[in-house]
């Protein structure tokens, strides 16, 4: 018993890695001058910038025995709230605060409805992801909201390719993300909040009988998730200098795949920020070699589609096949 469980440990810890070398090796045999260089890796981290932050959120969500469909709509939401806010003459971190605060009061609200109304996570982000996409489209007048060009090209160095200055390798929001991704191990390793997360995913029965404040704890849980997912719309803004309400679409399927992959099961319970944020880089990197050999978009969705159910397969077999208990 013993064995099997440390074999599933291994298999957990390893399994993101062992993923994206598979995906190295494939891209880097079949366009090897292009996938393997540094400008192309550069570029990749700061692709993983948008998933990355919203898997941070989502890994707690995970962990906790939810689910957070409403993200990519949240992301959209943000950015046309940021750009908004500049263009009514507010500075960069006052526009950058009101896009975070926008993504934190719509995980709010999947909180407190999951929460206070007993209604299962999948159907209230399922419904928070329209209303979101609709009120972002309603602000947005159904258009990119534009912002004058200097005041975009301050955002835009947060996510370009080439930083300034040179010295920073990478982009400043890849360096923001590794700082977040730090702090947010450290709360779901060594906090009480961390702590109660993964008692809610392993048995939400046990943890309310320890004393576990169970609806609180999933409050703030999905407003992380909504906050991380609002900074995601400030990146958003900052690398395409609108906030368009339609971007982001299927932002959800990428962030639930990195996270799966990364070793978060989706019976909660499981899953690490580590893990997650391999995963993230591994889905972005699949993405970027499919377009570098000339892979067609929709394949790249019918991938995703199938790594999401291989990812679950193998959560499955982790667990000897059998139902987590509730």
């Amino acid at each position: 018993m013993n064995g099997g469980v440390a074999r599933r440990r291994i298999l957990q810890a390893l399994g993101p890695f062992l993923g994206l070398l598979l995906v190295v090796l494939l891209f880097g045999t079949l366009d090897p001058d292009h996938f393997l260089s540094a400008e192309n890796l550069r570029k990749v981290a700061a692709q993983t910038v948008v998933v990355g932050l919203c898997t941070l959120g989502m890994t707690f969500v995970v962990v906790s025995g939810g689910i957070d469909l409403s993200i990519g709509s949240t992301a959209a939401l943000a950015s046309v709230v940021t750009a908004l806010a500049l263009r009514a003459g507010l500075g960069g971190a006052a526009a950058m605060a009101a896009g975070v605060a926008t993504g934190a009061a719509v995980g709010l609200v999947n909180g407190l409805v999951v929460t206070r109304l007993s209604i299962v996570p999948f159907v209230v982000t399922l419904g928070t992801l329209g209303i979101a996409r609709g009120v972002a489209k309603w602000l947005g007048d159904q258009e990119p909201v534009r912002v004058a060009p200097d005041v975009a090209r301050g955002f835009q160095r947060l996510m370009q390719i080439v930083p300034e200055p040179r010295w920073l390798l990478l982009a400043p929001g890849v360096w923001l993300l590794l700082l977040l991704a730090a702090l947010m191990f450290v709360v779901l390793r060594h906090t009480v909040l961390g702590a109660w997360t993964v008692a809610l995913g392993s048995n939400e029965a046990t943890a309310r009988l320890c004393g576990v404040p169970v609806a609180r704890t999933r409050t703030v849980l999905y407003a992380l998730c909504g906050l991380f997912s609002g900074l995601a719309g400030v990146m958003l803004f900052a690398r395409l200098t609108v906030g368009d309400p339609t971007v982001a679409v299927g932002l959800e399927l990428r962030v639930i795949a990195a996270v799966v992959i990364g070793g978060a099961s989706l019976a909660g319970g499981e899953g690490s920020i580590l893990g997650s944020l391999v995963g993230a880089f591994l889905m972005t990197l699949l993405e970027s070699g499919c377009n570098l050999v000339g892979v067609e978009n929709y394949v790249q969705e019918m991938l995703v589609g199938a790594i999401i159910v291989a990812a679950v397969g193998l959560d499955r077999l982790r667990h000897g096949g059998g139902a987590r208990s509730a």
